[in-house]
């Protein structure tokens, strides 16, 4: 089971993954919650990977699909602090290369530029 914890630091929406990340309800439940938040006009959206353990397919495509929604309405998602077997898949996949993945969530959300977000 995957558990979603929003919060908010600079503006910038950060939602806390605790489990895993695979093919059912919880994956559709991220990208709702990402489209939820697009719609409410957020456009810089943080994903907190230290506590996931496990992603499959189905969880790089969602990822790779919310990204490219957020990038239509001029937006980024933002992956920070995957744990070491979430990294190693993201690696394996090349998946690395097509989203912003960061060390911390803190460096996430301080690459976001002032324009987006107001500190």
């Amino acid at each position: 089971m995957l558990q979603i914890q929003q919060k908010e630091l600079n503006n910038v929406v950060v939602l806390e993954l605790v489990g895993r990340i695979t093919i059912g309800r919880d994956c559709q439940e991220l990208e709702w919650k990402v489209d939820e938040l697009s719609k409410a006009g957020k456009k810089i959206i943080v994903v907190d990977l230290a506590k996931v353990t496990f992603i499959d397919s189905t969880g790089l495509g969602i990822f790779a699909m919310c990204s490219g929604k957020l990038k239509s309405v001029g937006g980024e998602l933002r992956l920070a602090a995957p744990s070491q077997p979430v990294e190693q898949v993201f690696k394996l996949t090349k998946v690395d290369s097509i989203l912003s993945i960061h060390a911390t969530t803190a460096a996430a959300v301080a690459a976001v530029p002032s324009s987006s977000a107001s500190a």
